[in-house]
């Protein structure tokens, strides 16, 4: 198994390498006044060539003895030993040794740092199993075990997907890209919702973390109920008092006691209509979170039929101020819920005019763009600063905080846009710019897109 977790010496820089050592010119110069001693006495003999063959062969069988040798040390270092010899073979054990202890003080250094490494690992909350480049479990630590049921030594060298049965998971393994994290319920129990993500590292390896996230789902289920059920129970008391107001406005406009009562009494209605925007919108923010996992929105929807509606109803809000330039593809259908589409159409046409000095353009679009569909608004307002941009979808966050709430806004309806585009995969885009304008642009996924009829896209004023 490779495993790499980290490498001290990698930053350090590489040693010069060993000059060679002069023992071979040595050794040559042995061999040669060897074989000119063995020749004279070959020659003593009358047998030259024959002193200088008999003194190589003794060199040779010298040579093999201590290959052999070596050899055997290589194959068995534990049960012989290098001998000493003088010479180029001398240097040659000695180099082997030394690196020998070398090599041994490494895999000592190694192996306690792998030890130390896995000890820390085995601390973590979180499950931490590394996968091979086929998604094999090569190694997890105690967390993966308790969270996901992993067997050590069984479930080594099995597919984690094998172990892991859930079909968004498989996707995002397959996937190879790993953006972000995904959840799951536990292998072990339903009742626990786990967090998983990849991190790819080292050579074609990869690092699944396993994190129980069964708390943080109970958490923001509990404060969804909250706000779902102190919203219902804000809006009994508000129907009555939004009734009884209405009831005085018509008393307050003639000359009685209530007329000096008129001012405080339309603020009342207007802060009470207000209250009741708000609380509907924290209802519909609340039915579009407990509804963003498991709901199927599915149905056909006729957008142009919709957006029409819509520009409609916000250009009675407008009562002329505003000029409306609408480009809508007639045949272009979106696979969806009407309810939360609506919501997404309305919260972004009316948030144009609410930003618009009178006299300004309102342009509306819905058209394919490339395999997606296309929706948006752009308006000639005040725009928004850069700083604002990336917090804008956040729950009661206002940009301007005094022209919202004279709008009327709750500061409530970017978030709904954003919560009921997730239900439907589409994604939102925001460029904008002060004192020019701003764009909103919803791009929703080709698997949604329907075309009915051929037809050319048509402008509307």
């Amino acid at each position: 198994m490779s495993f790499s977790p980290f490498d001290p010496a990698s930053n350090k820089p590489k040693p010069e390498p060993l000059p060679l050592p002069n023992s071979w010119r040595s050794e040559a110069v042995r061999i040669v006044l060897s074989c000119i001693v063995g020749g004279i006495f070959g020659h003593w003999l009358g047998y030259g060539f024959l002193g200088i063959g008999v003194v190589l062969a003794l060199y040779l069988v010298v040579y093999v003895r201590r290959l052999s040798k070596l050899q055997a040390w290589v194959y068995q270092p534990k049960r012989y030993e290098l001998p000493e010899p003088s010479g180029i073979w001398g240097d040659i054990f000695y180099r082997l040794q030394d690196n020998q202890r070398r090599n041994r003080k490494k895999k000592k250094r190694l192996t306690a740092m792998l030890a130390e490494f896995r000890s820390s690992t085995e601390a973590l909350p979180d499950g931490a199993v590394v996968l091979s480049e086929r998604g094999e479990i090569m190694w997890f630590n105690l967390a993966a075990q308790t969270l996901l049921g992993l067997r050590s030594p069984q479930d080594i060298s099995l597919r984690i997907v094998n172990l892991i049965r859930y079909p968004e998971f498989a996707e995002y393994v397959a996937s190879d890209t790993y953006d972000g994290e995904i959840e799951a319920p536990s292998p072990l129990t339903r009742d626990r919702t786990l967090s998983l993500q990849i991190i790819p590292y080292g050579n074609n390896q990869r690092l699944l973390i396993v994190r129980d996230v069964s708390e943080i789902k109970r958490l923001e289920t509990a404060r969804r109920d909250f706000v779902s059920n102190a919203s219902h129970e804000l809006r009994t008391p508000l129907t009555v008092l939004r009734g009884y107001l209405d009831m005085l406005e018509p008393e307050a406009q003639g000359k009685n006691p209530l007329s000096e009562w008129r001012a405080p009494l339309m603020e009342m209605k207007n802060q009470t209509v207000r209250m009741e925007s708000l609380v509907n919108d924290m209802l519909k923010l609340a039915r579009l979170e407990a509804h963003a996992h498991g709901q199927t929105l599915q149905d056909l929807l006729d957008v142009p039929s919709l957006l029409r509606r819509v520009i409609d109803e916000v250009k009675a809000m407008s009562q002329g101020n505003h000029t409306f330039e609408a480009r809508i593809q007639p045949d272009l259908c979106l696979l969806g819920g009407e309810t939360e589409v609506l919501s997404i159409f309305t919260n972004l046409v009316s948030n144009a005019v609410r930003y618009t000095a009178p006299g300004g353009v309102i342009r509306v679009s819905w058209e394919r763009d490339g395999e997606q569909a296309r929706f948006a608004v752009a308006d000639t307002g005040i725009g928004i600063a850069a700083k604002d941009l990336p917090r804008l979808t956040e729950r009661f966050y206002r940009a301007d905080v005094g022209r919202s709430r004279a709008s009327g806004g709750t500061g409530l309806g970017l978030s709904i846009v954003k919560h009921a585009l997730e239900s439907h995969q589409a994604q939102l885009q925001i460029d904008s710019e002060l004192g020019v304008g701003s764009t909103f642009s919803c791009y929703f996924p080709g698997e949604r897109v329907r075309v009915l009829t051929e037809a050319a896209p048509v402008m509307q004023k």
